[in-house]
């Protein structure tokens, strides 16, 4: 009897410690990948269109910026698949750490590309090829890092664990901007010039911060019980992308439920930020508007995932996309009225609705599917919402913007619509915060 009560207790703590060490590790690798990945949505923004599109319209330069950006997106699916595969197959761990690799490099090369007027088109060719390496090391690194920190955590606290994977997007996306905006001080001449390119560059030191915390952590024992299993039953291992295929039907839903809460992210840092600016405000200030903003988010993206561990993920979800459809007319009002102070409470309320879709959706996508198909249909069904809500936004946005005569009715009633999409796919998808994670299938 003593020796079950002390070993029960010790146990349970360390099980405890490796489940905050998983949460933290990826947490910290989320951060890392997002800062490379949404670094490039804010220099698409203020650089790319001067640097790799000189010579055109001001707002078709912006446009063909995008279209690079959307570039990442498109490949991020394929990301889901390729390291889905060898996820469900081999294991969790080494996914992240080769994805996180990938990332790290192809960062830090978008740093060193010359810009049109030393290699014409060429250096737009090259950005693509690096953008589609991002997004297929994206595509990797999430459901990775997502199924790392649900495994691991006390089944009722999953949304919460799993929400530390997407805060990490706010936490990149705070200093990507951050380092961004100083360099964005510098007279544009140098700007467009190097200062751009200093942000990417520092991409290699992240990555050798985040293998040290990678290399630190177990594998997930969900997923080791569930091989361990198969083999003891002598079960032959089914390919998991088929598996996910055979029942299409939680893939299709998580893509169009999770598709606007992309979307709506996505336009922060893009198209609102270059919104803000042509109506006067300060490009530095809106940096760090937006920068602030998305500090202030986190807290309310691990808050949206406890909140969805009481009262379920789809309502949780559902009402923080009303209420964001509710705002989008006062948010593009502070947007365009030229004044810092005005720009930041327009970004900071805007995250923090969004953050209650954000924080419990990385547990509402995971939880749909058994354990040796679960990274495959995780990371697939995630990305693939990610492509048709935020890869093609931004450039669509700006464009009907542009064709409009600069009028933002236009980018107001698309994602809207986009939104009340998503709303009526989350209320359609079984909640999922009861799921047992143990099955197999």
């Amino acid at each position: 009897m003593s020796g079950h009560t002390t070993l029960a207790p010790a146990g349970t703590a360390a099980k405890r410690k490796e489940a905050r060490t998983v949460i933290l590790s990826s947490y910290l690798g989320s951060t890392i990948e997002f800062y490379d990945f949404l670094l490039y949505a804010t220099a698409a923004a203020v650089a790319f269109p001067k640097v790799f599109f000189a010579g055109t319209d001001e707002w078709v330069g912006v446009v063909a910026a995008y279209a690079t950006f959307a570039a990442g997106y498109v490949a991020r699916p394929l990301g889901g698949m390729i390291f889905g595969h060898f996820g469900d197959k081999v294991g969790r761990k080494g996914m992240l750490i080769i994805s996180m690799a990938m990332m790290g490099v192809a960062s830090t090369l978008i740093g060193l590309i010359p810009g049109a007027g030393m290699i014409g088109p060429w250096g737009a060719v090259i950005l693509v090829l690096l953008r589609v390496c991002q997004g297929i090391a994206v595509g990797g690194e999430w459901g990775g890092a997502a199924l790392m920190a649900l495994e691991h955590a006390d089944p009722k606290r999953r949304g919460f664990a799993a929400s530390f994977v997407n805060a990490g997007a706010p936490t990149g996306a705070v200093l990507g901007t951050l380092v961004m905006g100083a360099f964005s001080a510098l007279p544009q001449d140098a700007f467009l010039a190097w200062g751009w390119r200093v942000p990417f560059l520092l991409s290699f030191v992240l990555l050798v911060v985040g293998m040290f915390v990678r290399l630190r952590v177990s594998e997930s024992p969900i997923f080791a019980e569930a091989v361990a299993k198969e083999e003891a039953q002598g079960a032959k291992r089914k390919i998991p992308l088929l598996d996910v295929l055979r029942r299409p039907k939680a893939l299709i839903m998580i893509m169009f439920a999770g598709a606007a809460g992309f979307g709506l992210q996505v336009v922060l840092p893009t198209f609102s930020v270059t919104y803000a600016v042509s109506k006067g405000a300060p490009q530095q200030g809106v940096l760090y508007a937006f920068a602030g903003a998305s500090a202030i988010s986190i807290v309310f993206v691990l808050l949206g995932g406890r909140l969805s561990d009481r009262f379920g993920r789809r309502p949780v979800m559902i009402a923080g996309l009303a209420l964001f459809i509710a705002y989008l007319f006062p948010m593009f009002g502070m947007l365009g009225s030229g004044n810092v102070a005005m720009v930041f409470v327009a970004f900071t309320v805007a995250l923090i609705l969004h953050s209650s879709l954000y924080g419990p959706l990385a547990a509402f996508v995971s939880e749909q599917f058994g354990t040796t198909s679960r990274y495959t249909g995780a990371a697939v069904g995630y990305q693939l919402a990610t492509l048709i809500g935020a890869g093609f936004t931004p450039g669509i946005i700006a464009g009907l913007y542009k064709d409009s005569g600069q009028n933002i009715l236009p980018v107001v009633v698309f994602l809207s619509v986009m939104a009340l999409v998503s709303i009526v796919f989350i209320a359609l998808t079984r909640e999922s915060k009861n799921n047992d994670l143990t099955t197999v299938r």
